[in-house]
């Protein structure tokens, strides 16, 4: 249980880092709640990385995706199938390789891509969950640290 809050605060902390106070990374698709977060993955301590099996590099980012079910009673997380693409400016394609992490209750979906300086990519993902699916689409830039 201590990962689970190790993880969740350092995702904390780097969305508080890296966003304007105002911001908030969510997205509704009907009854689905979906917060993400994209982050340099040496964000992350050697030990989370490690448990996670996430490869901590100056020129590698986390992109963390958590579905909630907000027409239950304490938004519970769901298990969702994802699938996604990042496409940076130069037209280049990065396919998404998702996987499930459960920590007690929560679950997340963590994919990794490597990246070059100041490298901009369009994320498009496909969420398909019981009784909702839809896509996620934003946008980021990563820098090496």
């Amino acid at each position: 249980m201590t990962r689970f809050f190790s993880l969740m605060a350092l995702l904390l902390a780097s969305l508080l880092t890296a966003l304007p106070a105002s911001a908030e990374q969510t997205k509704q698709i009907r009854n689905l709640e979906v917060h993400y977060s994209s982050f340099p993955s040496t964000f992350l301590t050697p030990d989370i990385a490690s448990t996670y099996k996430i490869q901590r590099s100056r020129y590698s980012a986390v992109i963390n995706i958590t579905v909630l079910d907000s027409s239950q009673p304490g938004k519970p997380a769901v298990q969702a199938v994802l699938s996604g693409t990042a496409k940076n400016l130069l037209g280049s394609v990065k396919n998404l390789s998702f996987r499930e992490v459960r920590e007690g209750e929560a679950i997340y979906y963590i994919a990794e891509i490597k990246h070059a300086n100041e490298e901009s990519f369009n994320f498009s993902i496909e969420i398909h969950a019981t009784g909702a699916s839809g896509n996620l689409a934003f946008q980021q830039t990563f820098f090496v640290d």
